[in-house]
């Protein structure tokens, strides 16, 4: 397990306090599964529940999405969860059959987590298409389009283009 957190290359909590977007670091120790992250994302304070932004091994990102007892989740690409214990929590969360070696790399869960702020399925699934992209560049630019796109660039060491 410890080589699987060590694989982490970031996890964020965001949220919103009066109106203002908050961007708080996350431990690693609650990466080990999706009930671990979604427990820690309720604790935040914000107006209308926490966002937590997960990328891993510069390979695939989770983003989870808590209000109240409500938890959504989009993870960006099933295949991760054949080798990765957080990507499979989230494929046994959303109650999907176990990923197999010749499935495609999709996304799975809900594309439209982030509409109501911002970020509507459709620019989230063309986003995620992008393969020329890595992780932690789709989550800034989903983060921009929340608008807290700076307090994210510099939590995650991304500079400025």
């Amino acid at each position: 397990m410890a080589d699987q957190i060590d694989g982490v290359d970031f996890a964020l909590a965001a949220y919103r306090e009066e109106g203002v977007w908050q961007v708080q670091e996350l431990a690693h120790d609650v990466l080990v599964d999706l009930d671990t992250l979604a427990h820690a994302l309720r604790r935040f304070p914000g107006d209308g529940g926490a966002v937590g932004m997960v990328a891993v091994d510069e390979d695939f990102f989770i983003v989870v999405r808590v209000a109240g007892a409500s938890t959504r989740v989009l993870l960006s690409d099933i295949t991760a969860a054949d080798e990765w214990e957080l990507a499979r929590s989230v494929v046994d969360f959303l109650a999907l059959p176990d990923v197999e070696e010749e499935d495609d790399q999709v996304p799975a869960g809900d594309l439209d987590l982030l509409g109501d702020l911002g970020m509507h399925a459709m620019d989230l699934a063309v986003l995620i298409d992008d393969f020329e992209l890595y992780p932690d560049e789709m989550l800034s630019e989903v983060a921009r389009r929340l608008g807290f796109g700076q307090l994210f660039d510099d939590a995650v060491g991304l500079a400025n283009a």
